[in-house]
């Protein structure tokens, strides 16, 4: 997070206050009675909108002032605002904010901050008078809000009004700042587009380019750059690191993009530039490269190593290898990156430790080889371990945490795994992990950690029974460091007297009860063939029972970087290599340290970083050197202090301190540390970096017989001899190994696997601890040696682990110790900058008009021609493919000359760009339009053919193209396609009709009619048979025609309707459900009901044919047909007839028609039983058979009606 545009809010006030309450009810909205208080304090960074402005918010909320008093004054320097809380709910806490407003004011020097007092709490009620409260305010000159963050009240308005303040102070002082700055050109983030080169406010990138190399010159920049949150600076192609201590966003996947690929100049000093160098120098010149990272504790380098190991992953694989053959491939290099990520996790969790001066030390040391195939994607990989501080299994100093493992175990496990592991969630009931004081850390989340651990544990496919064992084994050394003796006999023999914890630590370690007392209390001794078991004294046996913790846990951790191995073993994936394989290391190693009681354990690591800084020397000025002889410039001798005098004082045969300590182990009788002392006072009395109080008897800083001092390279360390012998020795006696070797536990047999020896074999003497650390780290210089190397220097801005402080004394003393001056004065020795001629050309060429804006000749002549031009002549000096600057004036007088042509040239490149793009993007559109064009003409045209292929022969289709399915036309010809699909029907009518006289059409007509309204619902409606409407005029069916005739002729003079559509016998029932024969005859107007018994009289006035609301049919063979009036009085009759025809049909069709000449459409609805309306009631009309054969009838059926119809009709 770029802090040069966050608006930083310092919230402070009394202990439960509401100060995270305000903070998350403006953040969030939200409100939680929950909430747990701030221990010390803590980053909140987040985005949010003040009129219409996006800005970014950090809020250090704090914890109550008693609690924060000690660290208080450094984080309240470089604050925009200070919120100062009380609880108006409570006199104490108002009467305590006059003592934080004159801390502010003693703290702010001439700074005058914006200064704000929430009254917080007033849903619980006041104690002082609001109007007292605000002219106090007013007095102090501070604003004053009462708020509530339970509520909510005035929260939002409080904030906002506050950052609008803060946004007008920032832009009134970035006018300011920028009147009489020179102009440049930066990107979004502040950084100078497309170099190092960031801005004078920004200091310089590049130790080399210092206008004076001075510590003071070198101290300014470091600190400007650090708080300008610059935290990253290059010397050469070195980097330096400095630990933030809070959360930047610098490391996303667009910081990714920007680096990736590119040369380590060509963008602002940045991590990922150097681990991109070291992999495009691994992949183009396939060389086996390092990263090296060196640092004191807490100065960053566990992070800087992981940072490193995700921007790999990021740049790697990344086009996912999509061809289906090598599926396989990429997902087992996705796997192994995985792998190689998630082993930093449980690494950290089982080698990692809280100390006084970093919350997640490493406590080994690691380096890792990264195996890449001849593609550069990484295939596997390989993970050596050095020195864990084991003796921090047993002993912890005050304010400082055993191996994270523990605390993740008792936190992060639920109570039932506890309870299987004899353990409880109190690590104070626990010897090995109570002794630093308080368990928990701030910064470290156990509990989450302990869940990240077990699906690393998943990725890295460790087994479930595995993951249990390690379990088991940490409850065991927990349960082991409980364990306490007493003396049996007079001769102060140990025993053990808690014997069910005896019998718990059997249980987790697999082993018998009875076995693991014989260990602890015993040893087993072979001489001379025969086979003697002493029993161990109490101080023997708790010694004893620490080594065997120490041990076990020791063996534990490598069993754990063993089986990380193997998972990312590159011959055990099974992947097939191909070409050369190339390798880059990682080195992340312990600190230089200087603790107030240093032992063996920082000999060792101090001896270590000697070696390191060796190697850095040597390998700097090789570099440098090889570069000169290969650019063919003259090499100039450096001065600079070569620390190997110091390694050998350590490492040198017989005369060294290891080998004076292995002489004081290896010696008959009873060595002590004093005799050691002693040796190397005596051996070593000469030696300019080494003294001790019988050397130097006048200084008191040494203790007499336990104190000596080594002069190192980064500082005098004072060390303690006490237990130099037995660390030494790192004695651990046989039967610990039988007993853990025999467990039923696979994983504790892995772990021990000497002990398989029989106690009567005789074994060779173990190496000693200090000599197998020296000779692994020589091992370690020798692979580093042969790789080419690249740098990160960490450095630890405080001890504080504040984000704002920089503390002058201990960044200096780093600065010294780590040679980073001496570095730079090796780099400036001869020249301070060189560019290939390629990028010098490219980046300068603007500056004069024989080479813009291209150049026609060698890239040397070029160059030549851009110095000549600039009168730059006299400092600079021309390699094989480099240009040599000697002085950095002479770059940054080039860089002030790029920056005043950049702008014209943008200017002229911006309009020519987009004339360029208006240009394309006319062509384009014009083409488009004309692709348009054709290609509609070619969909109508192809579909106009296809239509008329379709339809080329329907006229000789019995059906006339009926079944011929019609393309989906394009969306233009929608509407003509409806058209012509209207004209083809009314053509295959036509030609239906030809084929009928046109005598037949009116009756045509009627059976359309009727085929619609019914909609293939009833399968018997007399379509097959002619149809003829008035049957009751002709003597089929009607005996007495002259009667009907003569009738229906005086109604057609009374009635005045044009002719009769349809007669016929029926059988009808009426409203007193009483059945009668009956005759219809329906006309152009009415409908008559007629008796034929009376010569065809009407029953009534005829129905008009208007008042037909809708006709109901049964489905079945039944002549049942209901006429639905509106005068809700329904007409409903079965049609009768000599002959037996269905005429329901054309009875619909003769309706239908009829109300189709009034523009109206028939209701029809075919329904079994039917609904109808007789009187003014509801009627259901249901059709049963019947045998009788005496014609249809209509019966009573309860309240409805049903219409017996013969089986044979």
């Amino acid at each position: 997070m770029a802090m040069k545009n966050v608006h930083q809010v310092l919230v402070v006030g009394d202990l439960e206050c509401g100060k995270t309450s305000l903070i998350k009810r403006f953040k969030e909205d939200s409100f939680d009675e929950t909430y747990a208080p701030t221990r010390l304090f803590n980053w909140i960074p987040f985005s949010t909108t003040v009129d219409e402005e996006s800005i970014r918010v950090a809020f250090m909320d704090t914890s109550g002032k008693g609690d924060f008093e000690h660290t208080t004054g450094n984080h309240w320097q470089a604050k925009d605002i200070f919120l100062i809380v009380c609880d108006i709910s409570k006199m104490e806490s108002l009467e305590s904010l006059a003592g934080f407003l004159q801390e502010i004011n003693d703290l702010s020097g001439k700074r005058e901050p914006l200064v704000v007092v929430s009254g917080n709490k007033s849903d619980l009620g006041v104690v002082i008078n609001e109007k007292d409260i605000e002219d106090f305010a007013s007095d102090v000159n501070v604003l004053y809000f009462e708020t509530s963050a339970k509520t909510g009240k005035n929260v939002n308005e409080m904030f906002r009004t506050v950052l609008r303040k803060s946004i007008k102070t920032k832009n009134s002082s970035k006018h300011t700042e920028t009147e009489n700055k020179p102009p440049t050109t930066t990107d979004s983030n502040g950084f100078m587009a497309g170099s190092i080169h960031e801005g004078p406010e920004f200091g310089i990138g590049d130790f080399v380019l210092l206008h004076d190399v001075t510590l003071e010159a070198f101290m300014d920049n470091l600190k400007l750059r650090y708080e300008k949150n610059r935290l990253y600076t290059y010397i050469g192609e070195v980097v330096v690191s400095v630990n933030p201590y809070k959360p930047v966003d610098i490391y996303n996947k667009n910081y990714v993009d920007e680096y990736k690929g590119r040369e380590i100049y060509e963008r602002p000093p940045h991590i990922f530039a150097l681990a991109d160098s070291a992999y495009k120098t691994m992949k183009r010149k396939s060389r086996d490269t390092c990263i090296v990272i060196s640092g004191e504790s807490g100065s960053g380098k566990t992070e800087a190593s992981k940072i490193i190991m995700r921007y790999i992953a990021a740049v790697t694989n990344v086009g996912g290898q999509k061809e289906v053959e090598r599926i396989n491939v990429s997902k087992e290099i996705e796997r192994v990156k995985d792998v190689l990520i998630k082993s930093n996790v449980i690494l950290e969790a089982f080698g990692n430790a809280r100390t006084n001066r970093n919350d997640n030390s490493s406590r080994f040391g690691k380096y890792m080889d990264i195996n890449f195939d001849f593609k550069g994607d990484p295939v596997g990989g390989h993970i050596n371990n050095y020195l864990l501080e084991k003796s921090r299994v047993v002993h912890q100093q005050t304010g400082e945490r055993n191996f994270h493992s523990f605390y993740q175990l008792i936190f992060g496990a639920n109570d039932q795994k506890l309870s299987e592991l004899k353990l409880t969630r109190d690590p104070k009931k626990y010897f090995y992990i109570n002794q630093g004081g308080e368990p928990k850390c701030a910064t470290i989340n156990d509990r989450e950690d302990y869940r990240s651990v077990m699906n690393a544990m998943k990725t890295m496919g460790f087994g479930f029974d595995q993951a249990e064992a390690l379990w088991k084994i940490l409850s065991a050394v927990l349960n082991l460091g409980n364990t306490s003796y007493e003396a049996v006999d007079d001769h102060d023999m140990a025993g053990i007297s808690d014997k069910k914890l005896l019998s718990n630590i059997a249980h987790l370690l697999s082993v018998t009860p009875d076995e693991l007392q014989k260990a602890l209390c015993s040893r087993v001794i072979a001489a001379g063939g025969q086979v003697v078991e002493k029993g161990l004294t109490v101080s023997e046996a708790m010694y004893a029972r620490d080594a065997y913790a120490k041990a076990t846990y020791d063996r534990m951790f490598t069993w754990i970087v063993q089986r990380i191995n193997e998972a990312i073993d590159p011959k055990a994936s099974g992947m097939r290599l191909v070409g050369k394989n190339t390798v880059i290391g990682v080195l992340d190693i312990y600190g230089f340290e200087i603790f107030d009681n240093n032992s063996f354990e920082q000999f060792c690591i101090n001896y270590c970083n000697e070696k390191l800084q060796q190697l850095f020397i040597e390998l700097v000025l090789k570099q440098e050197q090889e570069e000169y002889m290969r650019e063919g410039i003259e090499w100039i001798h450096i001065e600079y202090f070569n620390n190997k005098i110091i390694c050998d004082l350590v490492e040198q045969a017989h005369k060294g301190v290891l080998a004076i300590l292995d002489e004081a182990c290896l010696s008959v009788g009873k060595v002590t540390d004093e005799m050691f002392l002693t040796a190397m006072s005596q051996k070593l009395a000469k030696h300019e970096h080494f003294t001790c109080r019988a050397l130097q008897p006048a200084d008191k800083t040494l203790e007499h017989k336990r104190d000596f001092r080594i002069k190192h390279y980064a500082g005098d360390v004072v060390y303690s001899v006490e237990s130099f012998i037995d660390k030494n020795k790192d004695t651990l006696f046989q039967d610990w190994k039988r007993l853990l070797f025999n467990s039923k536990e696979q994983v504790l047999k892995e772990m021990f696997p000497e002990g398989k020896q029989h106690i009567t074999e005789t074994t060779k003497r173990p190496i000693t601890a200090g000599t197998s650390f020296k000779n692994s780290i020589i091992a370690l210089v020798d692979i580093l040696a042969c790789k080419e190397p690249h740098y990160v220097r960490c450095v630890k801005p405080n001890d504080l682990k504040s984000p704002s402080v920089f503390d002058q004394q201990r960044v200096k003393h780093q600065v010294l110790y780590l040679g980073l001056l001496e570095n730079v004065r090796v780099r400036r020795a001869g020249f301070a900058y060189r560019a290939p001629y390629s990028r010098f050309l490219q980046r300068y060429k603007c500056l004069t008009s024989h080479t813009w804006p291209t150049f026609r000749g060698n890239e040397i002549d070029g160059v030549k021609t851009i110095i000549r031009t600039l009168n730059y002549e006299n400092d600079v000096a021309y390699g094989k493919s480099k240009v040599f600057i000697r002085s950095p004036q002479t770059l940054f007088q080039l860089e002030e000359a790029r920056d005043k042509m950049l702008p014209g040239i943008i200017v002229f490149l911006q309009k020519m760009w987009r004339g360029g793009l208006a240009r394309r993007r006319a062509k384009f559109m014009k083409a488009i339009y004309f692709i348009m064009n054709k290609f509609r003409k070619y969909k109508l045209r192809q579909y106009i053919l296809n239509l008329v292929e379709k339809f080329r022969n329907v006229k000789r289709m019995k059906d006339y193209g009926k079944s011929v399915v019609w393309p989906n036309p394009p969306s233009v010809l929608e509407g003509m396609v409806k058209m012509l699909q209207v004209v083809h029907h009314r053509w295959r009518a036509n030609m239906i009709l030809k084929g009928h006289p046109k005598s037949e059409w009116p009756e045509l007509r009627l059976k359309t009619v009727a085929q619609d309204l019914l909609k293939g619902q009833r399968p018997e409606w007399g379509y097959r048979r002619k149809w003829e409407g008035n049957y009751l005029a002709q003597s089929k069916d009607n005996s007495n025609t002259m009667d009907f005739v003569v009738k229906m002729n005086h109604l057609k003079t009374q009635d005045k309707f044009t002719k009769i559509i349809f007669s016929c016998m029926v059988k009808k029932i009426n409203k007193h459900s009483k059945p009668a024969d009956r005759s219809i005859a329906v006309t152009d107007k009415f409908i008559y009901k007629l008796d034929q018994k009376k010569k065809f009289k009407p029953m009534r006035k005829g129905i008009p044919v208007s008042e037909v609301t809708g006709v109901s049919v049964s489905p079945g063979k039944d002549q049942l047909v209901a006429i639905h009036l509106s005068s809700e009085n329904d007409l409903v009759v079965c049609l009768q007839n000599p002959s037996k025809e269905e005429r329901v049909g054309e009875l619909i069709g003769t309706l239908g028609r009829q109300w189709q000449l009034f523009n109206k459409e028939l209701k029809v609805q075919t329904l079994k039983p039917i609904p109808c309306m007789l009187g003014g009631k509801r009627r259901t009309i249901s059709v049963r058979p019947t045998a009788n054969n005496g014609g249809p009838t209509f019966q009573k059926d309860g309240v409805d009606i049903a219409l017996l119809w013969p089986e044979s009709g």
